[in-house]
């Protein structure tokens, strides 16, 4: 067998050993009333191996001046372009420490996508529209999702200890809230409760 197909298939034998050790597991994120919170953001840091994101790209748009995702969750390194689909100018911004930036009045889709290089919350406005606000979530981990109707979010880990991080729009921080998370060799769950 020549030795480029040996490396294929030693590789592919890894990759299919690791995703079999991969187990399903819940996240239930609550608010303090015990009520279960739709939209959460919920990722986990798997220990020793923390990530950024090559070359990812994702979008911010503006549509019926509003943007579009409201909530937009990326990893580490992303470029995020600000496409504007509405007929008027839009003025997006960010003061949030993790990332400042002013795309001045513009239609179309500015030329320079948006890096963003430190994980934590993002938060943008309009200065020609007020009412116009969202959130970019930047996790230094490839593994995350957002939670259900029932507030509950579905992940598949490898068995371990990692960091597991929530955030919420009710949290009204810049920072995910944070708990350690030890995943065995069978499904498990965890449950958060925010802290506004």
């Amino acid at each position: 067998m020549p030795a480029l197909l040996r490396r294929c298939s030693l590789t592919l034998l890894m990759l299919a050993s690791a995703a079999a050790q991969a187990v399903p597991w819940s996240v239930q994120v609550k608010d303090a009333a015990g009520r279960p919170l739709a939209d959460a953001v919920v990722a986990v840091v798997l220990r020793g191996k923390p990530s950024k994101a090559s070359g990812a790209k994702a979008e911010m748009g503006q549509r019926d001046r509003q943007f579009t995702p409201q909530l937009l969750v990326v990893q580490t390194g992303t470029l995020v372009s600000f496409p504007n689909f509405d007929t008027v100018r839009h003025h997006v911004y960010s003061f949030s420490p993790i990332k400042v930036f002013e795309i001045k009045l513009y239609a179309g889709t500015p030329s320079e996508p948006v890096l963003f290089d430190k994980p934590g919350v993002a938060t943008l406005g309009c200065n020609i529209h007020d009412r116009m606000s969202a959130h970019i979530i930047v996790v230094d981990t490839p593994v995350f999702t957002r939670t259900d109707a029932s507030g509950t979010a579905r992940l598949d880990l490898p068995p371990g200890d990692h960091l597991l991080q929530v955030w919420h729009a009710q949290m009204k921080s810049a920072q995910l809230q944070s708990q350690p998370l030890t995943a065995g060799d069978t499904a498990g769950s965890s449950t958060v409760t925010i802290s506004e």
